[in-house]
């Protein structure tokens, strides 16, 4: 049994079971810890009570309630100090629809792209 500390926190907010298993799996084995939420509504009561998360990671395009480019300008007013990175296969960004503690991956991301984004964010050393 490892007496590491976990990794810093990482809420994965995506609507697609498959996709979400994906990215929480990719994140736990580079040394986060994670959370998930289906949609932005559930995201944010996980941030109102979770007050260790240092990352979200968001698609844009989810049914019921706030899409991912709401839901990042939203965690973006009220915790300017997470980061977020945004993801779709479908949907681009406009210009400043990714706040500056930011970044977009286009669908399908590797896992290269995924970890590398949140470490970027992190300011911590790449692979």
């Amino acid at each position: 049994m490892s007496d590491a500390l976990p990794g810093p926190t990482v809420l994965v907010v995506e609507d697609d079971t498959v996709t979400r298993y994906a990215a929480v799996t990719m994140i736990g084995d580079a040394g986060f810890s994670t959370r998930e939420a289906t949609n932005g509504n559930e995201a944010i009561r996980i941030l109102d009570r979770e007050v260790g998360i240092r990352i979200v990671v968001t698609d844009i395009d989810m049914p019921l309630g706030i899409d991912g480019i709401k839901l990042a300008a939203c965690i973006h007013r009220r915790s300017p100090r997470i980061g977020i990175i945004i993801t779709s296969g479908k949907v681009r960004p406009k210009d400043g629809d990714v706040p500056s503690q930011g970044r977009f991956i286009r669908k399908p991301y590797t896992e290269d792209q995924l970890i590398g984004a949140i470490r970027a964010l992190l300011d911590l050393p790449q692979g």
